[in-house]
């Protein structure tokens, strides 16, 4: 979808931040496209939450390594985060619910001042969030960005917590991942 002139691409973490998506994508002129979990994702966003098409939002902010996560995987982000927080790894968390147009400002910042980045998401890391933050730090400040997501492999069906420890896309899988991170030299 990202491919697609003009397209938006949402990934909303929670239910208010569903909602306000909605009424975001039915004001804006132009294609959009929109992917939601089957599966309800804790609420973190309160009702007074702003929404932006293109724009990210910082959730806790770290300098070790940054976490940028779009969909349900936000709250494993968050709960990723705490659990490196009491190893000594300061992560910074960024919920990415636009996918397309990213939000590259925040992107490369995060990269510069982290210098690592991990991407989540429940998509194939093929043409998804960690592709598209590859590319935008690949031109503006190169730093390695290691994904979480789903690899190349067809979908399957179950219970959420079945999928999400098949597929890998837990906490303690990102947490893997940004230990990996930090541990690579700049």
């Amino acid at each position: 979808m990202r491919t697609i002139p003009g397209m938006v691409v949402m990934c909303p973490s929670d239910d208010i931040e569903a909602k306000a998506a909605v009424r975001a994508a039915a004001k804006y002129v132009g294609p959009v496209y929109m992917r939601f979990s089957r599966f309800a994702s804790p609420v973190f966003h309160s009702e007074d939450y702003k929404f932006e098409i293109g724009k990210g939002e910082v959730l806790q902010d770290g300098t070790d390594v940054a976490i940028i996560a779009t969909g349900l995987m936000v709250n494993e982000a968050i709960e990723a985060g705490k659990a490196l927080e009491a190893k000594g790894i300061h992560a910074r968390i960024i919920n990415m619910c636009t996918i397309k147009p990213l939000d590259e400002e925040l992107v490369l910042k995060a990269a510069q001042e982290c210098g690592k980045i991990i991407t989540c998401e429940e998509h194939s890391v093929i043409g998804g969030l960690g592709s598209a933050v590859s590319e935008c730090v690949s031109g503006g400040a190169p730093c390695p960005v290691l994904r979480v997501g789903v690899e190349d492999r067809f979908g399957e069906v179950g219970k959420m917590d079945y999928l999400q420890k098949e597929l890998h896309l837990t906490a303690a899988n990102i947490v893997q991942k940004a230990k990996e991170a930090v541990a690579l030299k700049r």
